[in-house]
């Protein structure tokens, strides 16, 4: 899949999200449906942080000076909510109330950070030339890495849509 592709995905997901969290009240982004899980908010906060991890590994993948030859992962179990996966503690939300601007605000920042670094790329196909180690899907093309963070987000965006659903 080549960058403007993901690039177009991102973009979709992530208006799809927005268009979600900005037709609900300040009540339902925070609710809770147990203390176990996220509020709509703490889901959306995880994945800012993700976004900015991610921007983190890839910048330093971009350092290498060697090319990968590692297979591209299929990356579409993310979308499977059936399979629970636990996310590092260094993504996981904290439990404060955000409000809805500042989370718009935040989700529109680390979106516009992450397309900075891709759109500043001399050639964007060093992204599949280059790894990072992931830390739950280990060896990882760059590529791979911008490309999870859509479906990333799609598997949110259901679950999103659970809690809605009630």
């Amino acid at each position: 899949m080549e960058l403007q592709e993901i690039n177009q995905k991102l973009k979709e997901t992530r208006d799809e999200l927005l268009g979600i969290v900005n037709r609900l009240s300040e009540d339902q982004l925070n609710k809770k449906n147990d203390s176990y899980s996220w509020s709509i908010s703490q889901i959306c906060q995880h994945l800012i942080k993700t976004e900015e991890l991610y921007i983190v590994a890839i910048r330093k993948g971009l350092k290498s000076k060697e090319d990968s030859f590692i297979e591209n992962k299929p990356l579409e179990f993310l979308l499977d909510r059936s399979k629970k996966l636990e996310a590092p503690d260094m993504a996981k939300p904290i439990d404060e109330i955000l409000e809805k601007k500042e989370m718009v605000k935040k989700l529109n920042n680390s979106r516009e950070k992450l397309n900075e670094l891709l759109n500043t790329l001399e050639d964007p196909l060093v992204l599949s030339r280059r790894h990072f180690i992931h830390p739950v899907f280990k060896e990882m093309l760059l590529i791979e890495w911008v490309r999870s963070l859509y479906l990333h987000e799609q598997r949110h965006i259901k679950q999103i849509n659970e809690i809605i659903d009630g």
